[in-house]
């Protein structure tokens, strides 16, 4: 089941102080060029080898560009690994930038 978080919801968690693991699944030149603060980076294509720094317990929200990789991520780790404390980012970074920060530059 795919459960999902708006930005606005993220980042009214993140003030209120909650302690939200923040896994960014994007490649290495779209994670250079913005990502939100906190963010582990782990890339999609090395999800099954770096899956134990995921951790199990408490929230965890996967984030992407537009949510469709972060989607995948949350998938593959649920049904394949038994996570069930995950959230996607919808809309990704891009939707971040344009309705919480825009710090965090587009492409």
């Amino acid at each position: 089941m795919l459960s999902d978080l708006t930005p606005e919801a993220l980042h009214t968690r993140l003030l209120a102080g909650e302690d939200i693991q923040l896994v960014d699944v994007r490649e290495d030149v779209e994670f250079d060029f913005g990502h939100l603060p906190r963010s582990l980076h782990l890339p999609l294509g090395e999800l099954p080898a770096r899956a134990a720094e995921i951790r199990r317990h408490g929230p965890v929200v996967l984030i992407c560009h537009h949510g469709v990789r972060s989607a995948q991520a949350l998938m593959y780790l649920q049904q394949r690994l038994g996570y069930d404390n995950l959230l996607n980012l919808r809309g990704g970074t891009d939707a971040w930038s344009q309705r919480v920060d825009a710090s965090v530059r587009r492409y």
